[in-house]
């Protein structure tokens, strides 16, 4: 399969402003080609790019401005064959167990053990999934920044974020490493970047997406995290920029696959 992706955004920065950028594929073996461009320019200037590696073969561009500017990012990648599947370290495996800021599993327990009690495994994901794609509504703009799993299922409305937050949390409240992975997404719309759970089952880790608004076969990642706190595609590490403007595309050469939620599916 041979996936291209691109990316488009503009903002404006104070003095000062450092910022980190995870727009990238993440770069793991296996892909049988791999052709991307990064541009990063401001007032027409190439801005200095430092690329630091991030997990799961994501990666950060961090840049810095001593002065206000008008920032332009371009972002194109062509993508054949699908990567390797990425073993776990027990380290890893732990980390993905525990409570996190936006997947407080701790305070679902009990809501877990009430609609999951006796499964596990597979049976586990598959109805994680099926519970929270018919639990909450997809509503653009919906939710807070700020919002995480507890506060997704009061409102039992959000957004892609959202979506993979709860099933996150659900699934470490019954001891099952689950994680978010920020992914480009043939097929979706309106197209965005799209989030997804992933989750450790049978020495692998599979994707679920309880949004059911993508094929997960055709989705690249971009990086994996505890949550969106991991994966942001925009972070400022000092000073403040503003956002003005953001496209994204991502297509397939020929047929999107099909897509079956009972299935299991490794990202590739």
């Amino acid at each position: 399969m041979e996936r291209t992706v691109a990316a488009r955004m503009v903002f404006k920065t104070v003095a000062h402003t450092k910022a980190a950028l995870a727009i990238a594929v993440a770069k793991n073996p296996g892909y049988t080609s791999f052709d991307e461009s990064l541009t990063v320019t401001a007032a027409g200037v190439p801005v200095p790019l430092r690329e630091l590696a991030d997990h799961h073969g994501g990666r950060l561009h961090y840049m810095e401005f001593a002065e206000p500017a008008e920032v332009t990012i371009d972002y194109t990648a062509t993508v054949a064959g699908r990567a390797e599947p990425e073993e776990a370290t027990m380290a890893e495996l732990i980390r993905y167990v525990r409570p996190s800021r936006y997947a407080e599993s701790d305070r679902l327990l009990p809501t877990a053990y009430a609609e999951f009690g006796g499964l596990h495994g597979e049976e586990l994901l598959r109805a994680v999934r099926n519970w929270v794609f018919g639990e909450l509504k997809y509503v653009s703009g919906s939710s807070r920044g700020t919002d995480g799993a507890v506060e997704t299922l009061l409102h039992r409305r959000g957004v892609c974020r959202d979506f993979a937050h709860l099933a996150i949390a659900l699934l470490r409240s019954k001891d099952i490493p689950a994680r978010l992975a920020a992914v480009y997404a043939p097929g979706l719309s309106p197209m965005d970047f799209h989030a997804v759970a992933e989750a450790h089952v049978n020495g692998a880790w599979h994707v679920i997406d309880p949004t059911g608004l993508a094929p997960r076969e055709s989705m690249l990642r971009i990086t994996a995290g505890r949550d969106s706190s991991d994966t942001a595609f925009l972070s400022t590490v000092g000073g403040r920029l503003t956002l003005h403007e953001l496209r994204v595309n991502a297509v397939v050469n020929g047929e999107l696959p099909s897509e079956d939620p009972s299935r299991l599916v490794v990202l590739g």
